[in-house]
């Protein structure tokens, strides 16, 4: 396993969503990657950036919370420590006025149409758009004298020239940006709010967290945080690029694509485990294909098994996983998905019956009104079964459990008496569940009440119907 961290020196990760919408997968990879790496001896801080408060909601974080205490996240991080930006605009104001002080930033009075010419003209001499610095000349005392008249300006940090930025994306390699290519950037918007990388940036720093994964959309800002906290005196933490997690239409999944949202697969009936083993391998490898848990899987994590192309969202691979979580999940968990119709004494077995058939725990529920509740209704093969086994055929097993026989004897006794093949044991279950999929008929009728597979029976022993 390959770690930029010595184990003397734990790494700190954070997760820091915006409270805007609900996890998507993108958003929860992120947090899983976060968490692997920062186990076992790590912290892992969430951090939640609600500085754009038109866009941010109370329920979006209350939301998110349950969603990651839901996945398991909720033992490896401390509720009660979690930041929001909107509560700490003080210490932002204090380290932007450190650098107005020192000279660092600068005001500018450009307005979008000045500026929106000026990256046109740049496009035109195919040059990447920057900001050319037309007011970092200004006269400190002219400056002061328009922002005194309430003239409205930014704030810009002096990008140093002719220099370059050099560090090593954990999961990309060896990156260097000239500094000739960045522009002096926003720290400051004109209502005086910090800009989100700033503070995005500082409080990483403030925080302690010394690996940042994070998505390769965010790639662009790193330079200026970079550059940000090294003015101020402050470590950079090691960051890491994660390729975008596309949907199954080939676009980027976002808050908006409700069909990608944690809750709507939480809704659908997916297991945490599920979902947290699908996403470990979403655009990584991981040495094993068993289903691990979150320990498990830090073990196994490695930066340098991270892809670097965008990964795609496969529904099928994470049914493969459900399949996996459910197979191996507690009878204990699955129990309250049995319902009130398994009687107490049988819940365990009739667990283990219906579990090999059951891809999400509503099925099990499905299966409980199946073998215990109101007659169901047939499917059209059950039909067609129920028709080549014929009256007779259900009229003489009738009469086989109404002289006393008992239901597991069932097929061994229409055997006996000339039935056998697809007739006996497709007419049986289709009789019995109205479909020819399902538990094993042995364990269906070791569990079905006497009484009601007799009366099932019976309803297709009177007539061809």
């Amino acid at each position: 396993m390959t770690r930029y961290h010595s184990p003397m020196n734990p790494p700190t990760t954070r997760f820091a969503p915006s409270p805007s919408g609900f996890l998507h997968l993108g958003n929860v990879r992120t947090a899983l990657f976060s968490l692997l790496a920062a186990l076992p001896a790590g912290r892992f801080l969430v951090r939640i950036e609600d500085t754009d408060q038109d866009r941010s909601g109370a329920q979006f974080e209350a939301a998110l919370l349950a969603d990651l205490a839901w996945l398991g996240f909720g033992p490896y991080f401390e509720k009660e420590a979690v930041w929001r930006q909107s509560e700490r605009t003080a210490i932002y104001d204090d380290y932007l006025d450190r650098l107005r002080h020192e000279d660092l930033i600068y005001p500018c009075f450009c307005s979008e149409t000045e500026l929106a010419q000026e990256r046109a003209a740049m496009r035109a001499r195919q040059e990447p758009p920057r900001y050319a610095g037309r007011c970092a000349a200004l006269a400190p005392a002219h400056a002061e004298a328009r922002l005194a008249a309430g003239e409205p300006a930014v704030w810009r940090f002096r990008v140093p020239a002719a220099d370059e930025v050099v560090f090593t994306d954990l999961v990309r390699g060896p990156q260097r940006i000239q500094t000739r290519l960045i522009g002096d950037f926003v720290v400051r918007r004109a209502n005086g709010a910090a800009v989100f990388f700033f503070a995005n940036a500082l409080d990483d720093a403030l925080a302690g967290v010394t690996v940042v994964l994070r998505g390769e959309d965010h790639l662009s800002n790193t330079a200026r945080q970079i550059l940000l906290l090294r003015a101020l005196g402050l470590a950079p933490p090691q960051y890491g690029h994660l390729p975008l997690v596309l949907n199954e239409s080939g676009t980027p999944l976002s808050k908006r694509d409700g069909a990608g949202s944690l809750a709507a697969l939480r809704e659908e009936g997916f297991l945490p485990l599920a979902i947290v083993n699908y996403l470990a391998r979403l655009g990584a490898t991981v040495d094993s294909d068993a289903l691990l848990s979150i320990p498990e899987l830090a073990q196994v994590f490695d930066y340098h098994r991270i892809g670097h192309a965008p990964a795609h969202f496969d529904r099928e691979q994470l049914r493969h996983w459900q399949r996996l979580a459910m197979a191996q999940a507690p009878l204990t968990s699955l129990r309250p998905w049995a319902g009130a119709r398994v009687p107490a004494v049988d819940i365990d077995r009739f667990l283990a019956a219906a579990r090999p058939n059951a891809l999400f725990p509503a099925d099990l529920a499905r299966w409980a009104d199946i073998l215990y509740g109101p007659d169901p209704a047939l499917d059209g093969p059950a039909q067609a079964a129920v028709a080549e086994a014929g009256h007779e055929f259900f009229a003489r097993a009738a009469a086989f459990l109404a002289a006393g026989g008992e239901a597991p004897e069932l097929p061994a006794a229409l055997k006996g008496a000339g039935y056998g093949g697809r007739r006996l044991f497709h007419g049986l279950r289709a009789g019995l569940t109205g479909c020819l999929s399902g538990p094993e008929l042995k364990d269906i009728l070791s569990l079905m009440p006497r009484a009601l597979v007799v009366r099932r029976l019976m309803r297709f022993g009177a007539n061809d119907a």
